[in-house]
């Protein structure tokens, strides 16, 4: 595997894992608001 791909690729797969990790964070605590609504 050629280095250049490396070096383009691996910005893009940290921002890509990055606002995924952010996404599902948000996710989360979307669904333990309405679970915690919905008991009271």
């Amino acid at each position: 595997m050629d280095l250049r791909v490396v070096i383009v690729a691996a910005p893009i797969l940290i921002a890509l894992g990055w606002a995924g990790y952010n996404i599902s964070r948000a996710a989360v605590g979307q669904l333990q608001m309405m679970l915690k609504r919905g008991e009271v």
